[in-house]
């Protein structure tokens, strides 16, 4: 698999993309967090059947701690969601 360094059906820049993520709702952007988080350890299974070792379990730590970002924005949904 090739991976690509910007996304195709996005015409703006990564910084752009990354400052609308951060514009959604929060309980949005939990979800999309949570999302990131399962394809990265899916990545990461797949990685370790092919004998990566060491790219499975980087990508296996970044899994956890986007979870746990995720985890944190729920938090600020819960928050906020009584004043919205």
């Amino acid at each position: 698999m090739s991976h690509a360094n910007h996304v195709e059906r996005y015409p703006g820049t990564l910084a752009e993309l990354a400052t609308e993520l951060g514009d959604l709702r929060y309980d949005a952007l939990a979800t999309f967090l949570e999302e990131l988080a399962a394809k990265l350890e899916a990545d990461s299974l797949a990685d370790s059947t092919r004998g990566r070792g060491k790219l499975a379990a980087a990508l296996q730590a970044a899994s956890e701690q986007v979870a746990g970002a995720a985890e944190h924005i729920a938090k600020a949904w819960h928050i906020c969601e009584p004043h919205m």
